[in-house]
């Protein structure tokens, strides 16, 4: 029996466990930085101007809730279509549909702005994607609350987040 098309590239792309969920491999962190002085507030250092991650969910993963205090685009490569489920700092929760069939209100990039908790789950055997974060990710920058502190936080929003939060 051949591989999947998910080990596929998980193989040929050399991808590694993700602490959120999935598989991925940082494949671009920029040679220059933005200085702290010229950063918001929020930062505690220099920062990459950007960086990028092939990304890959199998349909058993998901990509548990976090925030990141930076921008980040996600864009479409293959498999299936992707939920990500963002919640805004005023609870509102959006269901944005990564994917290549535009009839579907799919879209092949979407962004969630910095400080919104967002979290995805593929609709089918895998999805690939990239993510391109600039400022530069850091993990500095990345915070994964538990189930409870994000239910603590957006009691209006937990049936996904009972889906898809952090245990």
């Amino acid at each position: 029996m051949g591989m999947s098309r998910a080990q596929y590239f998980i193989e040929k792309l050399e991808l590694q466990k993700h602490p959120e969920g999935g598989w991925f491999k940082e494949v671009y962190r920029s040679d220059e930085f933005i200085e702290q002085d010229a950063l918001n507030a929020r930062f505690s250092g220099r920062r990459n101007i950007s960086t990028s991650i092939y990304f890959l969910l199998e349909v058993s993963d998901f990509s548990a809730f976090h925030r990141i205090k930076s921008d980040e685009t996600w864009h479409f490569y293959d498999g299936g279509m992707l939920e990500i489920y963002s919640i805004s700092t005023s609870e509102k929760l959006k269901t944005h549909k990564l994917g290549l069939n535009i009839e579907n209100g799919e879209l092949p990039q979407i962004t969630i702005p910095a400080g919104e908790y967002f979290a995805a789950k593929p609709s089918s055997e895998f999805t690939l994607v990239g993510c391109t974060v600039a400022p530069g990710f850091d993990f500095e920058d990345f915070e994964m609350p538990s189930k409870q502190e994000l239910l603590n936080q957006f009691p209006n929003q937990n049936e996904i987040i009972e889906l898809l939060g952090k245990v």
